[in-house]
């Protein structure tokens, strides 16, 4: 896929942002519905929330450029909130629709992104949090990065096969 972002400081957000779309599907891939919501006895957050939580946040992301659209779980993610005992999580193909409708029009609006708006700060008042848009994206980046390996964690830890690549 080519990549020529308006600014430059946009390449390598972009590079991984491909990397995780694609690796997002790939850790998940095969997790059954009773596994998605397995703790192991542990506080750690289950499959089924961590990638309910990436979806969130790329939906987040596409609001603040211009994408009014939410994931139908945004009631469970919303305001950055934690996993919740005792609820229903939607069923991973749910969140992988979902995931497959928004990646392709956030990556479009990030590719246009220009240097004044990395620049500019955004203000969350619930979260009493601000921040220019670059270091939000260098956060959002990292986090995937993350939240995906602790899915391909969770995918040795259920007795799946580790994730694949490619």
């Amino acid at each position: 896929m080519e990549i020529k972002p308006i600014s430059n400081r946009m390449y390598g957000f972009l590079v991984l942002y491909d990397m995780h779309t694609s690796f997002y599907h790939k850790a998940l891939d095969g997790i059954n519905d009773a596994d998605a919501l397995k703790r192991l006895d542990t506080k750690a957050n289950h499959v089924a929330w961590l990638a309910g939580s990436l979806l969130q946040e790329r939906f987040e992301l596409a609001n603040l450029l211009g994408i009014p659209m939410n994931a139908s779980s945004n009631e469970l993610f919303k305001h950055h909130q934690g996993i919740k005992d005792g609820l229903e999580y939607p069923k991973l193909p749910v969140y992988q629709r979902e995931w497959d409708q928004i990646s392709p029009l956030l990556r479009e609006k990030l590719m246009t992104v220009t240097d004044e708006e990395l620049d500019k700060v955004i203000h969350f008042e619930v979260e009493q949090m601000s921040f220019p848009l670059f270091e939000m994206l260098s956060f959002n980046t990292y986090r995937e990065a993350n939240c995906i390996g602790q899915i391909a964690l969770w995918r040795r830890l259920l007795g799946y096969e580790g994730m694949k690549y490619m």
